[in-house]
């Protein structure tokens, strides 16, 4: 449920995580479409979690207030929630980004999949409260509320993943949809918002190596 009328958000991004949705964000962002909510986000603004909580649940938000400060919203929480942000943001367009089911799979098990859980006795003693609330938040709505618990069942989350891609072609509008592979750049992106292509080479961000990297710096670097 949501309450509100439309306001400033004016893209939706549908995609699943580790489909582009960091390159994507920082894309709109560029070129003037942000600033991009995307899960980032929720690491400075631990309020949020309540929010994203509550949507889970299927209570009443106020995505107004949410996302007030915010053009577009892209990568999770947000994509399980996609069509509740189109009713709220009914002169929206969405981005669907996809990939390879494969690597997709890969490429979630290898990082934002471990990343969701502490490795061990270490790592939950150095979590703080925002951080356990936000592992909890992460779980609900991705492992056990888009993936039913059986991410690990290789077959079932790429069903899972197709089945999204499919609902959300048949739920959205063909002109209000672009179905988007950060691989192809900046010109069909552009094409679908009616704008040119920037000189500056597109942002592709957050590759496997780099998370990987960047989660194992984030460790070395902890008390």
């Amino acid at each position: 449920m949501t309450n509100g009328t439309s306001g400033s958000i004016k893209i939706i991004g549908a995609g699943f995580g580790r489909t582009g949705t960091f390159s994507l964000k920082n894309a709109l962002d560029d070129i003037g479409l942000g600033p991009c909510y995307h899960m980032s986000e929720v690491f400075g603004r631990p309020q949020d979690v309540d929010v994203w909580e509550a949507a889970e649940k299927g209570e009443a938000v106020d995505w107004h207030a949410l996302l007030a400060d915010y053009r577009a919203i892209v990568d999770w929480p947000g994509c399980a929630f996609y069509a509740e942000l189109l009713r709220a943001y009914p002169d929206a367009n969405v981005i669907l980004t996809v990939r390879d089911p494969e690597q997709w799979y890969e490429s979630v098990c290898a990082t934002i999949r471990p990343a969701s859980y502490s490795s061990g006795p270490e790592d939950e003693e150095r979590s703080t409260p925002e951080d356990k609330r936000r592992g909890q938040m992460v779980r609900a709505i991705i492992w056990e509320g888009t993936f039913g618990g059986r991410f690990d069942d290789k077959a079932h989350a790429i069903a899972v993943y197709n089945q999204h891609i499919a609902e959300v072609k048949e739920r959205v509008p063909a002109e209000k949809l672009l179905v988007y592979d950060v691989k192809q750049g900046w010109e069909p992106l552009c094409a679908f918002l009616g704008i040119s292509v920037p000189a500056t080479p597109f942002p592709y961000l957050n590759q496997r190596d780099e998370f990987i990297g960047r989660m194992l710096r984030e460790k070395s670097q902890e008390p």
